[in-house]
């Protein structure tokens, strides 16, 4: 194992800092917008689902890494704010979908404008900054990390 060196680790923060930028952004417009950060990122996962993917509970919480309950618990709040619906599928009732609803639709357009203009402007210096880690990290170390499931910063 490759030991790092301060350059390892100032690479590494500089990436943290960078992604926390972002993050800071995103729950401060988020906030604005009244809603909670998982909120809008359960939204978006409804949203940007995979093809062939169908938007129920269990998938959201994989995608979003969470317990399945609190993917519950943030469906019920967006469901109770008019943002997002739940439908049976026709094939097997039992099974529930998710969507969203016109208002769910209109704010998540919104904020996703938001975010991605975000991106456009600060996303040179996060990529600056990952590309510094891939450099002075080594790919073969980044890649060996990330297929042990080690590759989270």
């Amino acid at each position: 194992m490759k030991k790092l060196t301060l350059s390892d680790y100032q690479a590494l923060a500089e990436f943290r800092y960078q992604i926390r930028r972002f993050l800071h952004f995103s729950e401060d417009v988020v906030k604005r917008a009244g809603l909670e950060r998982g909120q809008y990122q359960l939204m978006l996962a409804i949203k940007g689902m995979p093809a062939g993917v169908r938007p129920r509970i269990r998938e959201l919480a994989d995608r979003m890494q969470i317990r399945h309950h609190s993917a519950v618990e943030l469906v019920n709040r967006l469901e109770a704010g008019g943002f997002v619906d739940r439908s049976r599928a026709d094939k097997d009732r039992r099974e529930v979908l998710l969507a969203l609803t016109a208002k769910g639709e209109k704010v998540l357009g919104e904020l996703a404008m938001h975010h991605h203009e975000e991106l456009r402007s600060a996303g040179p210096d996060l990529v600056a900054a990952l590309r510094r880690i891939m450099r002075e990290g080594g790919d073969a170390a980044f890649t060996n990390s990330a297929a042990h499931g080690k590759g989270k910063t």
